[in-house]
């Protein structure tokens, strides 16, 4: 009576049917079911749920394929979305789960009715073995989605949290140009604050990509606050905070920090940035939409996950305590030599390193290449939540995501430096440098640097002279072009 039920559900379908070839025939067709969906069901005879099978495969492979190629340009779009990041990971381990259902069902069904132990430990380790080889990789890009969709959440909130919601159908409000606030902050574990030694303000053109990068030195002296509290305590133009800080541009972050009455109503996190962003924007004349906070010394996290950054090195380069020298040529720079290749003074000045550090953040924006990234995802994510903090508010992503493609596929990426001979920090000529702000934002970007042509509009500001008496080299009032000025 059990051996005719047994027979039955064989017959019907519920039991293995090994056939001829036994256990390698099994594993074989195993699997080739494991590759292609449903091969053991039709061949066991199963059509309705093999024809399942393979309707499931196909339509999962036509969609991977579609992405990959009609779609491939709206990927960027949707990897910046939160809630997309999320199904797209609870998806990839549901499709985990089946995969490795089917291969198990196909043993089941394909496996001889006889075996011996043995050859019953060798089929188990055989299936073990698929399963983990479809398991693994789609388990791994599970937990990928979910640790960049955890630095992403990290890094950008959303805009109802920081107050800059964003119209999905004008995401930039109507405006020509976008105007993002990068920071360089030397906090670290044996500093007390925040300094920020590198501001610069990218003013990007909505339509083109088109880019001028507007940069302040850090020892900017003399410079207004934005009214309300902070002018008012300051109404001639920022001194400082005692003796130890005589009043320089890269104070104000901290200060902020340390006397939130001069930024009512802000949140602790944002007063230095929000105090320094209207700050800037009173320097410049110009809009400041966004920040960018990045933490220098974290910084070099990030150079090491991306395996270094490659640049070339005009001139020797002393750094750090142990007499270490950067030599000339075309170099890989580990973290801790990218983040000396972009502070170090000696030698040298704040105005040079300013220099430098245009072309390394050009040459980190070039080589951030996605195999770059996918090799070292999760150091590069880790680094990220560590080392960035903003108020670029989630929604804006997909935009400033088409907006960096532009950037990359060949918009003018141009800088203009206030720094001496052009404007001298300690009496620094704020209407000149308004206007040279405002003619490089509204400038035709694939004009050619020139020298002034006279008047006291366009001249810098009041030169102390060389010491040889010889009249200092004219300055450019342009912002010119980073291809021409990085090695």
């Amino acid at each position: 009576m059990g051996r005719q039920s047994r027979h039955a559900r064989e017959r019907d379908g519920d039991g293995p049917s090994g056939g001829a070839g036994g256990l390698p025939r099994a594993l074989a067709l195993t699997l080739a079911s494991a590759l292609v969906w449903g091969v053991a069901h039709f061949v066991t005879g199963r059509r309705i749920a093999g024809t399942l099978l393979l309707a499931l495969y196909t339509g999962v492979a036509a969609a991977v394929a579609a992405a990959a190629t009609v779609y491939r340009s709206d990927l960027l779009h949707l990897a910046v979305q939160p809630d997309v990041l999320q199904r797209l990971s609870a998806g990839l381990i549901a499709l985990g789960l089946v995969w490795v259902l089917v291969v198990i069902r196909s043993y089941q069904i394909l496996r001889p009715l006889r075996m011996s132990i043995s050859a019953k430990t060798l089929g188990a380790a055989s299936v073990a073995v698929m399963c983990f080889a479809v398991g693994v990789p789609v388990a791994w890009s599970a937990h990928s989605t979910y640790v960049y969709r955890d630095a992403l959440t990290s890094i950008f909130r959303t805009g109802s949290e920081n107050g800059k919601k964003v119209d999905a159908e004008d995401p930039f409000n109507g405006q020509a140009r976008v105007n993002i606030l990068l920071l360089g902050g030397d906090a670290a574990a044996d500093r007390t604050g925040v300094r920020t030694d590198s501001m610069t303000l990218a003013s990007v053109d909505t339509e083109t990509g088109d880019t001028v990068l507007l940069s302040l030195p850090r020892n900017l002296e003399q410079f207004p606050m934005p009214p309300g509290p902070a002018r008012d305590r300051f109404p001639y133009g920022f001194t400082g905070d005692g003796p130890l800080n005589p009043g320089l541009l890269n104070e104000v972050y901290e200060y902020a920090e340390q006397h939130p009455d001069v930024v009512p109503g802000v949140p602790k996190n944002h007063r230095g940035p929000e105090l320094l962003k209207a700050t800037i924007a009173g320097v410049l004349g110009l809009r400041v939409d966004y920040y960018i906070l990045v933490d220098m010394f974290g910084f070099a996290d990030i150079v090491d996950a991306m395996g270094g950054v490659k640049i070339k090195v005009t001139e020797p380069i002393p750094y750090g305590l142990e007499g270490a020298v950067l030599q000339p040529g075309d170099r890989t720079l580990n973290g801790k030599e990218a983040l000396w290749y972009g502070r170090s003074r000696t030698n040298s000045s704040d105005y040079v390193r300013m220099g430098r550090q245009k072309c390394l953040m050009r040459a980190i924006a070039e080589q951030a290449d996605p195999q770059t990234v996918l090799t070292s995802f999760d150091k590069l994510a880790a680094a990220a939540k560590r080392t960035l903090s903003t108020d670029i508010p989630q929604e804006l992503l997909p935009a400033l995501v088409k907006l960096s493609n532009k950037v990359k596929d060949g918009a003018q990426i141009r800088s203009l430096q206030f720094v001496p001979p052009l404007i001298y920090s300690g009496n620094p000529d704020f209407k000149l440098i308004r206007k040279l702000a405002s003619d490089a934002v509204n400038s035709d970007p694939h004009a050619v640097s020139a020298p002034p042509s006279g008047g006291a509009s366009a001249s810098p500001s009041p030169s102390p002279g060389s010491p040889d008496g010889t009249a200092p080299p004219k300055p450019d009032t342009k912002p010119v072009s980073l291809d021409a000025t990085c090695p």
